[in-house]
């Protein structure tokens, strides 16, 4: 792992985890009512419900520019600047208000989580600050000393956290039924681990070799038995809705499992899968998958994003990137325009800021706490990395490489 703190004046923090034989990419899902888009000048927009931090007018000042990563609770987001600092806002029960720890987030920080009610920020020295309701994950003192160096990447689920050490090994914390406890994997989570993500109440996590561990809640994703066979080798990323996850293969193939009604079954769209998919990301009860033409396959609920076809035209090349919240999407496309669909009141219509997000958007991160992920993929043919984190119930746009080379996208 390497963390390049950058010229301020870029607007940039570059972040590269390089792990052996992953490729990663993003990863999210969600259950949240509003969304933040990070434009190419550090400015944010947000819309959607009010009171889940739609409304950022009590920060506006400070999200007027410099912003390179945003993510977000159930009720509340949290934005990191240029030079390390934290800015939060939303509901102060979820997250938003983190005065108990600003000592600790006015510097140094590079990536933030959430859960459903907390946050856990990463800073440039391997440590983790958290804060939020103590039995969402925001108490971590119970594993305080091995969050004190050697973090690398942190994910949640709707009330627990998981953290990886650069040794490959995994720390947990926060509610035992949502994944808090990993007793029952700890010898396989000793080294190796290279990514983890979450459903509400569950964690898979891809090891060095691509093979998959999971734990938590057996019906929303902790028991992968059913598809242990295809688990054992070649995943390079894994994203979840509410309650199942979709894991992708070297190959381009997708493996599910969980509940059947959180898309724990994909059988629908098997047969779209031949051109190999490079993404995937999901809300509560359905699934988007990026293929390797820019296309998007959708499936699952229709409200809950499931049904595309009102924007099919849309989707059907140059997509680049999507996230989601608890019932929409949003992809981000080549040309830095952002396509939404799902339910309005999640975050579907962004008819509202639509002239904002017609160029220059730069990121898109899906966070969610049923399923919240962190990510962080190596692009240095882009000349930048990008870095996704996520928490339950928004969407963030976060821009995470050099404006200059904003146009190879």
């Amino acid at each position: 792992m390497s963390l390049d703190i950058l010229d301020p004046s870029l607007g940039c923090i570059s972040v590269t985890v390089i792990y052996s034989a992953a490729r990663k990419r993003h990863s999210f899902s969600g259950g949240g009512t509003a969304f933040a888009a990070i434009k190419e000048n550090g400015s944010v927009v947000t819309w959607g419900a009010n009171y889940a931090g739609g409304d950022s007018s009590s920060v506006a000042d400070e999200l007027r520019g410099g912003v390179v990563q945003v993510a977000g609770t159930s009720d509340a987001f949290a934005a990191i600047k240029a030079d390390g600092s934290v800015v939060t806002w939303g509901s102060g029960d979820a997250g938003g208000d983190s005065s108990s720890v600003a000592g600790k987030l006015g510097t140094g920080v590079f990536h933030v989580a959430g859960t459903a009610a907390a946050f856990a920020a990463l800073k440039a020295d391997g440590s983790v600050v958290t804060w939020g309701a103590p039995k969402a994950g925001g108490d971590s003192s119970p594993v305080a000393g091995k969050l004190e160096m050697g973090v690398i990447e942190v994910a949640g689920t709707s009330s627990a956290f998981a953290a990886i050490k650069a040794d490959g090994s995994v720390v947990t914390w926060g509610a035992p039924h949502a994944g808090g406890d990993s007793s029952s994997v700890a010898g396989k989570l000793e080294t190796g681990v290279v990514q983890v993500a979450g459903t509400s109440h569950a964690f898979a996590a891809i090891k060095a070799d691509g093979s998959v561990i999971t734990w938590g809640s057996p019906e929303v994703g902790g028991d992968s038995s059913s598809v242990a066979d295809k688990l054992d080798w070649g995943v390079i990323e894994v994203a979840g809705t509410s309650s199942a996850f979709a894991a992708i293969k070297a190959d381009g193939s997708v493996v599910t499992w969980g509940a059947p009604y959180a898309v724990g079954d994909s059988s629908s769209v098997a047969d779209k899968f031949d051109l190999g998919v490079i993404e995937v990301a999901g809300t509560s009860n359905a699934f988007a998958a990026i293929k390797a033409d820019g296309s998007v396959i959708t499936w699952g609920s229709g409200i809950a994003g499931g049904d595309s076809s009102s924007v099919a035209d849309k989707l059907e090349t140059g997509v680049v990137h999507v996230a989601g919240t608890a019932a929409a999407f949003a992809v981000l496309k080549a040309d830095g325009s952002v396509i939404t669909w799902g339910s309005p009141h999640a975050g579907g219509d962004s008819s509202s800021v639509a002239d904002k997000l017609e160029w220059g958007v730069i990121e898109v991160v899906g966070i969610s706490a049923a399923l919240q992920q962190s990510k962080r993929t190596d692009l240095s043919s882009r000349g930048g990395v990008q870095e996704i984190g996520g928490a339950q119930e928004k969407m963030a746009v976060t821009a995470l490489w050099w404006q200059a080379n904003l146009k190879r996208l």
